[in-house]
């Protein structure tokens, strides 16, 4: 028996709720995970709230994509291992004590990455890579990021600087510290930004990676000069459409690749010291609405996690 999050309707956060259910046992190349952790994003809400349709037929929804945890039985046809620890990335139905899901969706943990951080790894991580990817960030490159201290961009700086980046992060002044510490350059959001960053790279700037949204914040992005093919959002699809830049995300399929790919290269990094992922506020399992709930209002820096 298992304790999982469903929505058996769309709405808000008040439809989820706590079900009681029996896992089948694992088939062939299939592995049940017990839960440590689980991260929660943006797209677990969308899933329900109607944001990408009202079909009855789908539901109940089962939110939750990625997490940590482990393994506790197997089918035939698997090296994974009763045992191991794991870090997964399911594309549903993570919200719960425990998940069958494909062995292939499942990554081993490295002993020194913790529970929580793992949990948070792969849904900002491949989303990090595939924005740096796309728009061709490089040794040298100065890149800016807007929502620097964010989930996305958090990871974002890391990776660019990794790369041997620039980086100039665009975060609110309680953040500049922290973003130092991962090797960015930060300058406060809001009336003027591409002044003062012109005042910080006096040379121009070659990419911009967008993990806000909003319309002054994409007027800025563009104001800065970077070519279109090297500016990107995560949000702003609409205005990317109208204004000729990049978008990534759900229906890309070049995004899909990308981000499974990038998935083993995050965990070593991470097993490595190279990447980390900064964790907020820890939330029982049965108070999944309300880790919703908080996470579309403004919050303090860090991933939300699930604790089964």
């Amino acid at each position: 028996m298992s304790k999982t999050v469903v929505a058996n309707a769309y709405g808000g956060p008040e439809v989820l709720e706590v079900i009681d259910e029996d896992l089948p046992a694992p088939g062939p190349g299939q592995v049940v995970v017990e839960m440590r952790a689980i991260g929660v994003n943006p797209i677990d809400y969308k899933l329900y709230s109607g944001a990408f349709g009202a079909d009855p037929a789908q539901l109940p929804v089962r939110p939750g994509i990625e997490g940590s945890g482990v393994v506790v039985e197997v089918g035939d046809g698997t090296d994974v291992r009763v045992g191991e620890e794991v870090i997964l990335y399911s594309g549903v139905g993570a919200y719960a004590e425990r998940v069958l899901v494909s062995a292939g969706d499942v990554l081993p943990k490295p002993e020194s990455v913790p529970w929580d951080s793992a949990a948070g790894l792969l849904v900002a991580g491949g989303t990090a890579v595939d924005a740096l990817t796309v728009t061709r960030v490089g040794e040298g490159d100065v890149v800016v990021v807007q929502g620097a201290a964010g989930g996305v961009g958090e990871l974002v700086v890391q990776l660019a600087a990794a790369r041997g980046a620039i980086v100039v992060g665009v975060a609110r002044e309680r953040h500049h510290d922290f973003l130092r510490g991962l090797g960015a350059t930060p300058v406060e959001p809001g009336d003027g930004l591409p002044e003062r960053i012109r005042e910080i790279a006096p040379d121009g700037v070659d990419a911009v990676i967008d993990t806000v949204g909003t319309d002054d914040v994409v007027d800025a992005s563009l104001a800065l000069g970077a070519d279109r093919d090297r500016i990107v959002t995560i949000v702003a699809v609409e205005r990317a459409q109208r204004d000729g830049f990049l978008w990534i995300g759900g229906g890309n399929e070049n995004s899909d690749r990308i981000r499974r790919e990038a998935r083993p290269v995050l965990v070593e990094m991470a097993g490595h010291g190279g990447l980390n992922v900064a964790v907020g506020t820890r939330f029982p399992l049965a108070e999944a609405a309300d880790a919703h709930r908080a996470l579309r209002k403004p919050h303090a820096r860090g991933k939300f996690v699930l604790v089964p």
